[in-house]
């Protein structure tokens, strides 16, 4: 049976949809039926919008404290419910029910509880010569998300904004939307004074536009396509709206001499991998030396071949589907851009994995011998297609992880982390991690040029959502 959700969250209740208009969800894994959503319209997202702006006065005046412990206890609920978030997850997206438990369903269990320690601890107001500088909330939020990291993508925007005093109007992805629906009902049985948070479910154009464009939203925090990213630019400008936009990425690991090849190749290829690839910080440009690229090749086939596809539910792989049957022709195209541009493909391709015909499976796929002119080195894939691409010199291969018009992550491989941090700060990305560093979820997470605007995560993700004011006296 599959799951139906026919309502909105709008001013602290379920409101039917009215249209009759749905949406479908299919299950990555198998590319069956998962669930049916509500198509929103033009009026259901004002309606939304309005609720949010009356609700606004009073929940900027409530205290950070109280702020706080309304967060607490939607990162406990979460916590409750994380089994049955990573299974909606791992059904919506198709990263491996292993993996979705600790990411998919622990990250934004951990952001409302970090976004409700900062609310608490937060200075409010400072002296600055004869000034008091305020800060406070920047209104009311227009939160647009996409369907890779959904949750966590959601909370990075909804508990920033409800910790810093805003309320929000939260788009989520339609194609990854019932983890909203779960955050929804907690947040309902928590008693979150009503219109602080609304969802109204859509398509970009129509909803995603709809609370950008409305008058009464004062900013826009938007995570997914450069594209779309750029379009929701222009229609925020017309209001001068404060925006946030967390776009895409096309991110290089160098390998230096000197570096453990092994675990730098190995470590390389998952986190190219990691959710099938479909990461916008995912490593997938390997920049290595020339004189060592034989070697590279094996290593990284030799990783990939451990990484084969499996069921996301029942299976052991720690690599699953693609989200959709688009996003898997996607990546087949460009596959087969890849060959068609001269790159030499020494795993993987176009062919469904064995045993693996229904649902949205692509072979985890290694192209060498690239050159960074070509498409598969320049343009976001959303899929398990790492690029080798080999360097004579340091500093060419620095210029090459800089030739992008990307800017959000990057990693560096050397014999000393000091070596390495030597390199790191000559890339022009928001994220370097030397030497197999880990994400760390307080750290500010956002890129360079078309990456995006703006930081996520952390103090300077929560200071987003704030306007400081300065007060002069005598």
């Amino acid at each position: 049976m599959s799951i139906v959700r026919d309502s909105f969250y709008i001013n602290g209740e379920w409101v039917k949809a009215t249209s009759g208009q749905t949406l479908e969800v299919t299950s990555s894994g198998t590319g069956e039926l998962y669930a049916t959503i509500p198509a929103g319209t033009v009026e259901e997202a004002d309606q939304a919008v309005e609720a949010a702006a009356a609700a606004f006065s009073a929940w900027a005046n409530t205290s950070p404290k109280e702020r706080g412990e309304f967060l607490v206890r939607i990162s406990e609920k979460l916590a409750e419910r994380s089994d049955e978030i990573a299974l909606t997850i791992a059904n919506e997206v198709g990263m491996p029910l292993m993996l979705a438990k600790g990411i998919q369903a622990g990250l934004p269990t951990m952001t409302f509880a970090d976004n409700a320690k900062r609310a608490a601890e937060f200075t409010w107001e400072e002296e600055l010569g004869n000034s008091t500088l305020v800060r406070e909330p920047v209104g009311i939020v227009a939160a647009i998300t996409p369907w890779n990291y959904p949750l966590h993508q959601i909370a990075n925007k909804v508990a920033g904004s409800l910790a810093a005093g805003c309320t929000v109007v939260l788009k989520p992805s339609e194609v990854a939307p019932i983890n909203a629906f779960i955050l929804a009902d907690i947040i309902h049985e928590i008693g979150l004074p009503k219109g602080v948070f609304n969802m109204v479910t859509g398509l970009g154009p129509v909803v995603g536009e709809a609370i950008v464009a409305h008058p009464k939203t004062d900013m826009v925090s938007f995570t997914g396509s450069t594209r779309a990213g750029k379009r929701v630019m222009q229609i925020a400008a017309e209001m001068v709206k404060r925006v946030s936009l967390e776009l895409g990425g096309k991110s290089a690991n160098i390998i230096l001499e000197g570096a453990d090849f092994t675990k730098a190749v190995g470590d390389g290829v998952f986190k190219c991998y990691l959710n099938s690839g479909q990461t916008c910080s995912a490593l997938t440009r390997m920049v290595v030396p020339r004189a060592r690229l034989a070697e590279v090749e094996d290593l990284a086939v030799a990783a990939a071949s451990g990484l084969q596809p499996g069921d996301p539910i029942t299976g052991s792989s720690l690599l699953g589907p693609l989200v959709s049957a688009a996003q898997q022709q996607r990546v087949r195209d460009y596959i087969n851009k890849g060959i068609h541009e001269g790159a030499r493909i020494i795993c993987g391709g176009t062919t469904p994995p064995e045993g693996l015909e229904q649902g949205f499976y692509v072979q985890p796929t290694i192209f060498s011998d690239v050159t960074n002119d070509m498409s598969i080195a320049q343009e976001e894939i959303f899929g398990p297609v790492l690029s080798i691409i080999p360097y004579d010199t340091e500093e060419e291969a620095i210029a090459i992880a800089n030739d992008s018009s990307y800017g959000l992550a990057g990693g560096v491989w050397a014999a000393t982390d000091e070596k390495a941090f030597e390199v790191a700060r000559k890339i022009r990305t928001g994220q370097v991690e030397i030497n197999g560093g880990s994400f760390n979820i307080l750290a500010p997470f956002g890129g360079y040029k078309q990456s995006g605007i703006g930081r996520e995560l952390g103090q300077y993700g929560f200071e987003e959502f704030l306007e400081v004011k300065a007060v002069q006296h005598n």
